[in-house]
């Protein structure tokens, strides 16, 4: 069973209010460096060099990742949101794939 990307925020959040994010990627963080066990053969590199978060477009977070950052990395930051509006998680591989997922943000 493939583990999905997840972002979890508050259910609603008051106006101008700080609020955290916590987002979990389910990936390899390849190296290059390793070994098939049954091949032999290198396991190509794969990981996920950057994060960007935005909020209604607007870059809230973003960071740098490095080769030791472990596998399935969990992020967690804070934001403020002064609308209503749509998170979005953006992880960059060095591969070139990006994945975003988003999350509803309710201002009362």
């Amino acid at each position: 069973m493939k583990k999905k990307p997840r972002i979890k925020v508050p259910k609603s959040v008051k106006t101008g209010e700080v609020f955290q994010v916590k987002s979990l990627f389910p990936h390899p963080m390849e190296n290059g460096l390793r070994k098939d066990k049954k091949t032999g053969e290198i396991i190509p590199r794969k990981m996920i060099q950057r994060i960007e978060a935005t909020l209604n477009g607007q870059l809230v977070f973003s960071a740098d990742l490095h080769h030791a950052i472990s596998a399935n990395p969990y992020l967690a930051f804070h934001c403020r949101a002064e609308s209503s509006g749509e998170l979005s998680i953006t992880w960059f591989e060095d591969t070139g794939k990006k994945t975003t997922l988003s999350q509803a943000v309710e201002v009362v």
